[in-house]
C-alpha cells in the first residue's frame, strides 16, 4: 500500500502520533546544524519529492524543499502553468506519468478532488500542501508547536477564531485522533462544512461567539478572513469585524494562552498588531515547524518508521 498523506482524518491516531513524535525528534537532533545538512539517517536519499503549485507559496514551498533535502533527497518545482495540466492534461495521466519520474509528489492545489484523482493513480505517495478543503500539514506544524512551548496536545483546549475554512477542517479532523478539544467560532454564514463538523464529533463546540469560544482556552488561532480565490471581500470583512483577534479577546483565554497564525497575516483585520507581536504569540516558531512536521510527514511516507 501506497502511504499517502491527504487529509487527517485518514490516518489512524497511532500513525500520527508517530509523524509527531518523529517531528520533535528530528528537530532536537539538528540542534546548532546548518539548514543544508542531511539528517544522520537521511531517509530521503536518492529520492526526489515533485512539488506542484496551483496556488502561490512562501512557507509551503520553502518548507518542503529544506524538507526533502534535510532527508537526504532533492526536489523539483512547478506550478501547473509550466505543466501540461495547466492546458487541461487529465490529473489521472499527470499522475501515472510523474509516478515514473520521482519518488513522492506534493501538491497544493485549488480543488481537493483533484488531489484526490491524482492519489487514486499514483504509483508514489502524494501530500496534499494544501486545497480548497484541508491544510493537514499545517495542523501537524501547530499541534508540534503547542507540543513544544506548552506540553501534550491531550486534553488542551483550542479556540478557533473567524472564518469556517480548510485550516479549521484539518483542526476538526484532528481533534478525536489527538484528544484535544475544539471551539470553533465563526459567523453563521461561514460556518465550516457540516462533513467535516461531524468527523470531530464531541470534540468540537461550533458557536456565533468569539468569547465563549476563547474562554479559558490554551491556544487562540485565527486566519485570514480572506482566502486565495474569494470574491466577497467587502462583504466578508463586515461579517468577521466581530472576530479580530485583539488583547480584549486573548485576556478570556488562559492565563498562559498562546496563539497561533498560519500566515500570511493581514494585521488590523484577524489579529491586532498588540497580539501578533505579543509575548503569547508563537507565529514563528509556528513557521519554523511546517518544516519539521513535514521532514516526518515524508518520512513516514517512505516508511523510515
Amino acid at each position: 500500500m501506497v502511504r499517502h498523506f491527504l487529509d487527517i482524518h485518514r490516518l489512524d491516531a497511532a500513525d500520527l502520533r508517530a509523524i509527531l513524535d518523529d517531528a520533535h525528534a528530528r528537530k532536537r537532533a539538528r540542534k546548532g546544524w546548518p539548514q543544508g545538512r542531511a539528517d544522520a539517517d537521511a531517509p530521503g536519499k536518492d529520492r526526489v519529492l515533485a512539488m506542484i503549485f496551483e496556488k502561490n507559496s512562501t512557507r509551503t514551498r520553502f518548507s518542503f524543499d529544506a524538507a526533502i533535502r534535510q532527508l537526504g533527497g532533492d526536489s523539483i518545482i512547478a506550478t501547473a502553468s509550466d505543466m501540461q495540466l495547466g492546458r487541461g492534461e487529465p490529473v489521472e495521466d499527470t499522475a501515472r506519468v510523474l509516478s515514473r519520474m520521482v519518488d513522492a509528489v506534493m501538491i497544493r492545489a485549488n480543488d481537493h478532488e483533484d488531489v484526490e484523482r491524482f492519489a487514486r493513480v499514483s504509483t508514489v505517495p502524494v501530500v496534499n500542501g494544501l486545497t480548497d478543503r484541508s491544510h493537514p500539514c499545517q495542523i501537524l506544524a501547530d499541534l508540534m508547536t503547542i507540543e513544544e512551548h506548552r506540553g501534550p496536545i491531550e486534553g488542551k483546549t483550542i479556540a478557533w477564531i473567524g472564518d469556517g475554512n480548510n485550516v479549521c477542517h484539518s483542526f476538526m479532523h484532528a481533534a478525536p485522533k489527538f484528544g484535544f478539544h475544539l471551539h470553533v467560532a465563526c459567523p453563521a454564514e461561514y460556518h465550516p462544512d457540516l462533513r467535516d463538523l461531524e468527523k470531530g464529533g464531541a470534540h468540537v463546540h461550533l458557536t456565533s461567539d468569539p468569547r465563549e469560544a476563547v474562554k479559558g482556552a490554551d491556544v487562540v488561532v485565527t486566519d485570514t478572513w480572506v482566502s486565495m480565490g474569494d470574491q466577497d471581500y467587502e462583504a466578508r470583512l463586515a461579517a468577521f469585524e466581530p472576530y479580530s483577534v485583539d488583547e480584549a479577546l486573548m485576556a478570556e483565554a488562559a492565563d498562559d494562552a498562546v496563539f497561533l497564525h498560519c500566515l500570511p497575516a493581514h494585521r488590523g483585520e484577524e489579529v491586532t498588531d498588540a497580539v501578533i507581536d505579543g509575548p503569547q504569540s508563537l507565529i514563528w516558531a509556528e513557521a519554523e515547524n511546517r518544516l519539521h512536521a513535514q521532514k516526518a510527514v515524508l518520512a513516514w511516507c517512505f516508511e523510515a518508521f
